[in-house]
């Protein structure tokens, strides 16, 4: 099996994110990836998924993946049946995380118990990281 079969998963998610200017090559027994994506967030999911497929430490997989937007961790637009709660521990692991979200986004909500689907909200870093940890 190829490289690029076995990581088939890693680039249809980069094409999701549409990542700029990427690159998958295969070469020396290694896939060599890369490419800019907007945010971190969309940068950890990435790496997350390359761990599912090869492992902890893989050895078959280079990735170089740049983040453009250095000011937030991500952008998300509500759907029906999200809370602020939810998306803390989707985006950042901790329900409690809340706090942060709303105020991050106090411009936009009143109420940290009332968001509306269509609603585009900004997600603060996780405590702790930056767009470059």
């Amino acid at each position: 099996m190829s490289l690029q079969n076995k990581y088939r998963s890693v680039l249809k998610l980069s094409e999701d994110f549409d990542v700029r200017d990427g690159y998958a090559k295969e070469a020396d027994g290694k896939l060599r990836l890369g490419g800019e994506v907007e945010y971190l967030h969309q940068k950890d999911l990435i790496w997350d998924e390359i761990k599912r497929v090869g492992g902890e430490y893989p050895g078959d997989i280079e990735a170089d993946i740049k983040v453009s937007n250095q000011t937030i961790y991500a952008r998300h637009t509500v759907v029906r049946g999200e809370s602020l709660a939810k998306l803390a521990k989707d985006y950042l692991g901790d329900v409690m995380a809340y706090k942060e979200v709303f105020a991050f986004n106090s411009d936009n909500l009143e109420d940290r118990n009332m968001i509306f689907p269509g609603q585009e909200l900004i997600i603060p870093f996780p405590k702790g990281r930056t767009a470059n940890s």
